[in-house]
């Protein structure tokens, strides 16, 4: 059967695409490579999460390989490369209909206008491939506003120094439930002279569009969510347009070749089938959006006469400019003996989000950061604090004692019951751009293969140090607050290590077809019926979590196509 649009890929850079064009008649197939789950399959089981990756595919199966940078004895570096099937380092991230989307956190901030224009704004910076969007904010900010309405966003707008200007008051769903602890961060920030602000959520706080609110259990990402409050592709967006008549999902379908021809067009996509067989459809136009590694793998292998280098990368760009979200972590204990009965309550309610912010230096301009620029002026990016709740995690020290000697019996029960009762450890995350480099890329391995026999993505990880100086920067910050709050033992950890559950580039869009993979509107230079709407698309990446921007652009991306199937 042919259709008129095929996609490959089925979370937050897909959904919105099946969704406008069924809504709108079109006949539309996703392909995806996972199973099909619903709210019934979501438990809140973090052996299953956390320590099984249940949700994603067995490293022995599906893997890739992650070149790192070592240092010799003389000084020199090299870049070598080790199967994530021995390092049990998973680059997966939710191999399902709905894909990640259905176990992020759902933090979404938008990026602001400077995002859009990081080389003009900040100028260059040696070793980094830094460029101007081809969009600008305001070009997306109505795709913004519809996300909020159609995905379901829970919030409320504050004015703080880096607000972006909005087309809506308003989220269209009042703020979750907060935890106590949040109006500690309040009045901590509010006496530093910091500001506070509300977290963004895509997680409903009221019952709307066919699915529950949330049911605050306390675990939330890297969960599914069994109510269907959490706006994944697969709850907010598939399902509607799966009852529209018009959608079609194939699951358990492995996407291996996208076919073309010598006049620039794909011809057909080839999958093989939950039993193993080789499949093939059509469509009139298709849309790739299977997470940046993979969609770089996909065309990578998409060779041809026409496209020996892979599918759209005559330029050689495919693959190029990979990259992650930069920053780190930082944490502080309260001990329940240092505290008032009314703050150790509040301190162990478990369920509301904490659901706070800071962005006072989403730009920096402060002399005593020098920065690559050596003026102080960077771009910096957001901190955002939480709870951890897995208590299997908490405990993974327990059986250790101060001599570091392996402890068992009465001795560690105690560490055990000293751990949940003597304190609670409140942490941040910090989120700051990650600068694409020409280290950072993803290729096709010339050794190691899938259950299948098809290459695997080879994925270099390099970064560079600038992100590191402006992560150290914000965690510092982050740290102060802590220590206004009176928590001890405050530690922070920023790395060069990648978070792998925020990846983008890979195929970054632009005006010039010699330095980009795709047009504005993400559609490949090179081939007519070819889109990419997953986070490929992204030239940098903002200081926030992607989702909200990758939902915002396939809406984007959508309306284009819809446009042209109309006309066609």
């Amino acid at each position: 059967m042919s259709y008129d649009i095929c996609i490959v890929g089925s979370g937050a850079g897909a959904s919105p695409v099946a969704y406008t064009l069924a809504k709108a008649g079109a006949k539309v197939l996703v392909l995806e490579k996972g199973p099909w789950l619903t709210e019934k399959e979501f438990y809140k089981d973090e052996l299953a999460i956390s320590l099984r990756d249940s949700y994603n595919p067995n490293l022995a199966d599906e893997q890739h390989v992650i070149e790192e940078e070592y240092v010799r004895e003389n000084g020199s570096t090299y870049w070598d490369g080790e199967p994530t099937s021995e390092s049990g380092w998973s680059f997966w991230n939710g191999t399902v209909v709905g894909g990640s989307s259905n176990f992020m956190s759902g933090y979404f901030h938008r990026l602001k206008p400077v995002d859009f224009r990081l080389r003009s704004e900040f100028g260059a910076i040696e070793g980094a491939n830094i460029v101007d969007w081809p969009i600008s904010y305001d070009e997306l900010e109505p795709y913004y506003a519809q996300v909020e309405r159609e995905v379901g966003v829970s919030g409320k707008v504050v004015k703080h120094p880096h607000q972006e200007p909005r087309s809506t008051e308003d989220f269209p769903y009042p703020p979750l439930a907060e935890h106590a602890v949040s109006s500690w961060i309040d009045k901590g920030a509010q006496a530093l002279g910091f500001h506070a602000i509300p977290v963004p959520r895509a997680v409903l706080s009221q019952p709307a569009m066919g699915r529950n609110s949330c049911e605050y259990s306390g675990y939330c990402s890297s969960y599914g969510c069994s109510t269907g409050a959490k706006g994944s592709g697969r709850a907010a967006l598939l399902n509607h347009a799966v009852a529209t008549g018009n959608l079609t999902i194939i699951p358990n379908a492995k996407v291996h070749h996208i076919n073309s021809n010598d006049q620039g067009e794909v011809t057909g996509v080839q999958y093989y089938d939950r039993q193993g067989r080789d499949q093939q459809v059509t469509a009139k136009i298709y849309v790739v959006a299977c997470q940046a590694i993979e969609t770089s793998r996909l065309l990578l292998s998409s060779t041809s006469d026409y496209f020996p280098q892979g599918l759209a990368n005559s330029s050689g760009q495919v693959g190029k400019n990979l990259i992650f979200s930069a920053g780190g972590t930082g944490s502080g204990d309260f001990f329940f003996d240092e505290i008032d009965k009314q703050q150790q309550a509040e301190l162990k309610q478990v369920g509301p989000f904490i659901n706070r912010a800071l962005q006072d230096w989403y730009q920096i301009d402060d002399k005593k950061f020098q920065g690559a620029n050596k003026n102080g002026k960077a771009k910096g990016g957001t901190i955002d604090f939480l709870f951890h709740q897995n208590p299997i995690a908490r405990v993974g020290g327990s059986q250790w004692n101060e001599h570091n000697e392996l402890v068992w019996g009465e001795a560690l029960k105690q560490n055990i019951f000293n751990e949940f009762t003597n304190y609670k450890t409140l942490r941040f995350e910090v989120f700051n751009d990650w600068l694409p480099t020409d280290n950072c890329f993803v290729a096709l391995d010339e050794e190691v293969t899938d259950k299948w026999g098809d290459p695997v993505a080879k994925v270099r990880i390099g970064s560079h140090n600038h992100d590191l100086e402006v992560g150290e920067y914000l965690a510092e910050k982050g740290a102060a607050l802590l220590k206004k709050l009176g928590a001890k033992n405050i530690a922070t950890s920023v790395s060069s290590s990648p978070p792998t559950n925020l990846m983008a580039g890979g195929c970054r869009f632009g005006n010039d077809p010699k330095t980009s993979v795709l047009n504005k509107y993400c559609q490949a230079h090179e081939v007519k019926n070819l889109y990419v709407t997953d986070g490929s698309f992204m030239p940098t990446g903002g200081s926030v979590p992607y989702t909200f921007t990758i939902y915002a652009n396939a809406f984007r991306v959508a309306d284009h196509i819809k446009t042209r199937w109309l006309a066609s």
